[in-house]
């Protein structure tokens, strides 16, 4: 299959019924229509564009589709930062963030009370929290795929944990997995199903009948994590 080109996004604003709204222009060499989107981490606008079509074009596309985008962002829910007192989803469980600056280390979670406990000083709460999540993933996640692979009889050459905006996970010919840490914001079966899928692509590097029967066969009923990817994957972006 050949490489999806894509050039660099393009950061702007668009005026909407007197509402500027944040925009992201992209062309995709292989789009063949344009295409608009509502992004829910930056509550803006993300407009795809085919090489052959002008900027000028996409945009009018855009102040087309007014009425919807507008309806969508009002829609969007509301964006929760890493800070004392927030509530957020780990491991689909609603904690706690709880600053606390008296105290000595880093980050730390007491599993009963739910509650994500981070020292120092105020302004490094959301930094710590952040790098707190990306280390349990990295945890969780090389656990369940190492443990996957093995069963496959299959050798993992590197696990890479990054915050990517369209996939959860990737595979590629070199053995290399690359995971999005905001899974670790979704249920357990989410995560597990996510790492077999990445799994199942050591063996499998496409999305063939046996591909998802290998995937059926690692990570039993998944329906509904894919069901929560698709209705509600888009909302761990709102976080942070």
């Amino acid at each position: 299959m050949a490489p999806v080109t894509r050039a660099p996004m393009q950061a702007n604003t668009i005026e909407l019924d007197g509402q500027l709204v944040p925009l992201e222009v992209q062309i995709n060499g292989r789009a063949r229509n344009i295409s608009v989107r509502v992004d829910e981490r930056t509550g803006g606008v993300e407009l795809v564009l085919p090489r052959f079509v002008a900027k000028a074009e996409g945009l009018a596309f855009v102040r087309e589709k007014t009425h919807w985008i507008l309806r969508q962002l009002r829609e969007l829910p509301p964006h929760v930062p890493f800070e004392d007192g927030a509530v957020i989803p780990y491991l689909g469980d609603d904690h706690l963030i709880a600053h606390r600056p008296e105290e000595r280390g880093a980050v730390w979670l007491e599993p009963a009370t739910r509650t994500i406990n981070v020292a120092g000083e105020a302004p490094h709460v959301a930094r710590r929290v952040t790098d707190w999540l990306k280390k349990q993933a990295r945890i969780e996640i090389s656990e369940r795929a190492h443990a996957t692979a093995a069963a496959l009889d299959k050798r993992i050459h590197k696990i890479q944990i990054r915050d990517t905006r369209s996939r959860w996970g990737s595979c590629s010919e070199e053995a290399k997995l690359s995971f999005s840490w905001r899974l670790m914001l979704a249920p357990k079966d989410v995560l597990t199903y996510v790492v077999a899928h990445e799994v199942a692509h050591l063996v499998e590097l496409n999305h063939s009948n046996r591909f998802w029967r290998l995937v059926d066969r690692l990570c039993p009923n998944n329906e509904p994590a894919k069901y929560w990817l698709k209705r509600h994957g888009a909302s761990l972006h709102r976080f942070g």
